[in-house]
């Protein structure tokens, strides 16, 4: 274990790092994100109480497995010109024997070796980079971010293959350590074909890497058979020698541990990186979202402010008509209460009839041929705006399709799935809005709320019904003077003075229709509109609360990976002053 050959420096060191890495689980674990990152942060996490992990990669054929071997000084692991491959197989000291596992790819297979080398390491034989099996290559990928030291082996009759090029650019990402071996140089021609490989190794290595690692050039067969027949010579000309003594004496105690804390902060660093990335591009995408929220709500707020103006706009032509019948009441007062008509005065009946004939007249039907218009009016105001709102949603979902960021997880999926949902749910609205149906439950609910004008309980009667009571009921017997029977004797003295009376107590109770009538259509007309907003509002709730919830979790999942970040790093310059 490695808190057992740890100084007291190199263990405090090890313990901080154990302890951001797993700070860096925990958020990480609270998102949604790729499982294969969290499984690798986790191995890498333990990989701090393990042995130094010394990675060998290459392709097929390149002689990973006799390199291993040469290394080992004994044939351990299994030669051949095919893919002998196929699993992971890590060598640590033992006895001599394979554990068995399982056949299936991916699989790791432990295999013991008596070396002494293997004391202070174990070394890992991945499947080759350019296999025809692509899962060879995927197991190779996914064992990479493990490794301590990750030694690069490429054939001298093909240097630098594309494959092997992509696949270093890849090994950058996880800011690995690497060295880099070109083995078979015994079938070179000289020591001039030789410094051209390395010259080209080494240029191709700092424009994919950005730097030059260590290059060794070595012949994995001639070592492997010098050490089997203790041949010194043969040894010596296998360059093999060279690297021995880096990986024995450069890679010391010291090194070996500062590696071997470098490389879990590298691959935190590097999830950190590549997640606070997606995350901010998630913070985007939903920024675009927000902005859509905001349109529909001024969207919404304009469409109060308009309704609210044209309602004002329509209200006139009912205060119209009312005040149309104030005046028909003045010029009726004008014309009866005259003592030429003082018969007329004495016949209640006649006078009633005459008053709803001329000064009543059709108002209560115009009044509910103006109402009318208004429900038709909020009606077609409402559908429109629901047909505005599912347009904004289908170009927004037309927008986020042709884009996603990061890998197709939960959050983009429930996020084109409420987009998807919402959107139906308002063209479905749209398609079943019953305008007839919803003018019919607006006009009881206007006729209902005037009745209380009249003190009326809505039955089967309509809204002229109920305003011809109500101005029947207050207007009709206004005058008094049917019971006055002594209007002749008064003469002239008394008409002009129940004239004016008249008059004026029309318009006092004229005025007081008009208020009650007015406050019921504008309260009525109040509550539609509250009533169309919340379920406009309830439509896209869901959408609402996925964005603004999103946005939060993602503000704080980010600030928390740019702290940890910031903090890896510290860490990791404390571990390369180790050096």
């Amino acid at each position: 274990m490695m808190e057992t050959i740890l100084t007291e420096r190199q263990e405090a060191l090890r313990l901080e790092a154990r302890g951001k890495l797993s700070e860096l689980q925990v958020v990480l674990s609270r998102q949604d994100i790729a499982r294969a990152d969290l499984e690798t942060l986790a191995a890498s996490v333990r990989q701090l109480d393990e042995l130094f992990l010394l990675v060998v990669v290459g392709e097929f054929n390149s002689g990973k497995s006799t390199f291993i071997n040469a290394l080992l000084g004994q044939a351990v692991l299994e030669e051949g010109v095919t893919p002998t491959t196929t699993r992971i197989q890590v060598v640590q000291h033992g006895a001599a024997e394979k554990v068995t596992a399982p056949s299936e790819p991916g699989a790791m297979v432990a295999i013991g070796a008596p070396v002494e080398l293997l004391r202070r390491m174990k070394i890992v034989d991945t499947p080759g980079t350019n296999a025809l099996e692509r899962s060879h290559q995927a197991i190779t990928e996914e064992f990479v971010p493990r490794s301590d030291l990750v030694l690069f082996v490429t054939s001298a009759d093909r240097p630098f293959t594309d494959s092997e090029r992509s696949f270093l650019e890849r090994i950058r990402e996880w800011g690995k350590k690497l060295v880099l071996v070109v083995n078979k140089v015994d079938i070179l021609r000289g020591d001039q074909e030789l410094e051209r490989i390395e010259t080209f190794m080494r240029e191709n290595a700092e424009r994919l890497i950005g730097l030059q690692p260590q290059l060794f050039s070595v012949s994995a067969r001639l070592a492997l058979e010098a050490k089997l027949e203790g041949d010194a010579e043969r040894l010596k000309r296998s360059r093999f020698e060279t690297l021995e003594r880096y990986l024995v004496e450069t890679l010391d105690q010291s090194e070996r541990v500062r590696l071997k804390l470098l490389n879990p902060l590298g691959v935190g660093l590097k999830l950190a990186k590549q997640w606070q990335a997606v995350f901010e591009g998630r913070l985007e995408l939903l920024a675009h979202d927000f902005a859509t929220l905001e349109d529909v709500e001024r969207q919404l707020d304009l469409y109060r402010e308009d309704l609210t103006r044209e309602f004002r706009f329509r209200l006139t032509d009912v205060d119209n008509i009312l005040h149309q019948f104030e005046q028909r009441g003045g010029a009726f007062f004008d014309e009866t209460l005259r003592l030429p008509r003082i018969l007329d005065l004495l016949n209640k009946a006649k006078l009633k009839a005459d008053f709803e004939r001329q000064v009543i007249a059709d108002a209560p039907r115009q009044i509910e041929i103006k109402v009318g218009e208004i429900i038709d009016w909020m009606v077609a105001s409402e559908l429109r705006q629901w047909r505005a709102i599912t347009e904004h949603l289908a170009r927004r979902r037309s927008e986020s399709s042709e884009r996603t960021v990061g890998a197709i997880g939960g959050f983009e999926l429930d996020r084109k799935r409420l987009l998807d949902t919402v959107g139906r749910a308002a063209s479905r609205t749209v398609e079943s809005y019953d305008r007839e149906a919803e003018a019919a439950r607006m006009a009881e609910s206007v006729q209902a709320s005037v009745a209380g004008i009249a003190l009326l309980e809505v039955g089967a009667i309509g809204l002229g019904t109920i305003v011809t009571l109500a101005a029947t009921t207050q207007l009709a017997d206004v005058t008094g003077i049917v019971a006055a029977g002594t209007l002749a004797a008064l003469g002239l003295f008394v008409l002009p003075a129940r004239r004016r009376a008249a008059k004026a107590e029309l318009s006092r109770k004229i005025a007081e229709l008009r208020r009650k009538l007015m406050e019921a259509l504008s309260d009525q007309f109040g509550h539609e509109v509250e009533r169309s907003l919340h379920r406009i509002g309830e439509a896209i709730a869901p959408y609402t609360r996925f964005v603004r919830a999103e946005r939060g979790r993602l503000d704080e999942a980010r600030d928390q990976l740019a702290g940890i970040r910031a903090e890896l790093e510290q860490l990791r310059g404390k571990v390369e002053a180790l050096r």
